[in-house]
């Protein structure tokens, strides 16, 4: 477990004393994959910056960064009282969103901007990239000596930030998840026979923790999902395929969970052959996972086989939206505008897990340094390779942040009647 970590709370910019704190505007905007709570972060940011007499100006980003660099800029002040208790159930990024990766030449233009609304507080939501740009502004500023308090709003479905106990957005993906994977499971279970072999394909750049999500409906061994594909474990063709034989044999039918970045012994993307070129940063805009494991099953053990891909569903779906994933957004957004008032700078909020009397979070802060371009892998007591299946200590892990345990389906008793 990443349990999140605390760090020291007096930094302020060059030394300033923090009374002395340059009052200006302030300047938000939403990065990467729109998520199901992605706006209840905005929501806690913009709510908590309205309320403060330090900020005058409250402005987000049109479309994220790529926004900032073309002065299309919002004035959240103008918008209705009644927008951000609305905000808070809505789905995907309202400010809109981008993947952009700044050029050198972008930097200088970002902070001449900065300079003409006077921006001396910069949140960034979004993940990993995000945190990078959040980043780099903050060090061109500081070099430049512009004052400016630039604070990383994490959010991804991924669960990859370091540093945190989890991501906000997760919560919710994987709420989403597990309950496709039952209900997809439900459908293979009523037609064994006709296709006995479901492969549920999901996102994860390179971590798999939305794929071991789908676990967390599963109560018996018999219960699907029967086999979780991660990308931190090698994918074996032979493996599998023995994998999948048993679990036919035993059940009738298999559900497979798959993250899109499986690859294989030599490196190769399973998906490669449906890869549709690469995103701003320079990952693999992957797709064929599924259709490649599908054909593998058809071919070698002459199994039917077919499908599923959630796609966007599972990053923004808001009927699944998890209440403590949507809470925990809304709390890192309200603390990253305390931070950036008391002087904070560079840093990303942080998750910290506390599970006692119950479970809940506080929040704390890291340096943006040791957070852009770091990825936060499975570990591997929570995944037992052996068995391709979470462990004990993934649940207890995962199941506090999908909120209320998913609804377990009943099943018919399926004696048969005895002849006469």
């Amino acid at each position: 477990m990443c349990p999140g970590r605390q760090t020291d709370q007096g930094t302020s910019f060059g030394g300033k004393a923090l009374a002395s704190l340059r009052s200006g505007n302030l300047l938000i905007g939403q990065s990467g994959g729109a998520t199901a709570v992605i706006n209840a972060s905005l929501v806690g940011a913009v709510e908590a910056a309205l309320n403060d007499t330090r900020i005058k100006g409250v402005y987000g980003m049109h479309y994220g960064i790529a926004g900032l660099l073309n002065e299309d800029l919002l004035d959240l002040r103008q918008q209705p009282d009644t927008l951000w208790p609305q905000l808070l159930y809505t789905p995907s990024a309202a400010l809109g969103s981008c993947r952009y990766k700044l050029k050198e030449q972008d930097i200088e233009k970002a902070l001449t901007i900065f300079r003409r609304y006077d921006i001396r507080y910069l949140l960034y939501i979004g993940g990993n990239d995000s945190a990078d740009t959040a980043h780099r502004l903050a060090l061109a500023a500081r070099k430049s000596n512009y004052e400016l308090y630039a604070i990383s709003i994490p959010k991804t479905i991924d669960n990859d930030l370091p540093f945190t106990d989890h991501s906000p957005g997760y919560g919710s993906a994987a709420r989403f998840l597990a309950t496709a994977t039952q209900d997809s499971t439900m459908n293979t279970l009523s037609m064994p026979s006709h296709y006995p072999v479901k492969i549920i394909e999901t996102m994860g750049r390179n971590a798999g923790w939305l794929a071991a999500s789908s676990a967390l409906g599963k109560h018996d061994e018999s219960d699907a999902p029967h086999i979780i594909l991660i990308p931190e474990q090698t994918f074996r063709a032979e493996r599998f395929l023995a994998q999948v034989e048993e679990a036919y044999r035993r059940y009738g039918y298999v559900v497979v969970v798959a993250s899109e970045a499986l690859r294989d012994e030599q490196g190769q993307a399973l998906g490669a052959s449906g890869q549709v070129g690469v995103d701003a940063f320079q990952h693999p805009l992957l797709s064929g996972t599924a259709q490649a494991l599908v054909e593998l099953v058809k071919q070698e053990l002459h199994l039917r086989a077919r499908f599923d891909k959630p796609g966007d569903f599972q990053r923004m779906s808001s009927r699944y939206a998890s209440p403590v994933d949507r809470q925990e957004a809304y709390l890192v957004g309200q603390e990253a505008v305390k931070a950036a008032l008391r002087g904070e700078n560079d840093k990303m909020i942080t998750l910290v897990r506390h599970d006692e009397p119950t479970y809940h979070c506080s929040t704390g802060l890291v340096d943006l340094k040791n957070v852009a371009n770091v990825q936060h892998l499975i570990p591997e007591t929570y995944f037992d390779a052996h068995n391709a299946m979470v462990t004990p200590a993934f649940y207890t892990y995962a199941q506090p942040l999908i909120g209320e345990p998913l609804t377990r389906y009943p099943r018919v008793d399926t004696t048969k009647v005895i002849t006469l």
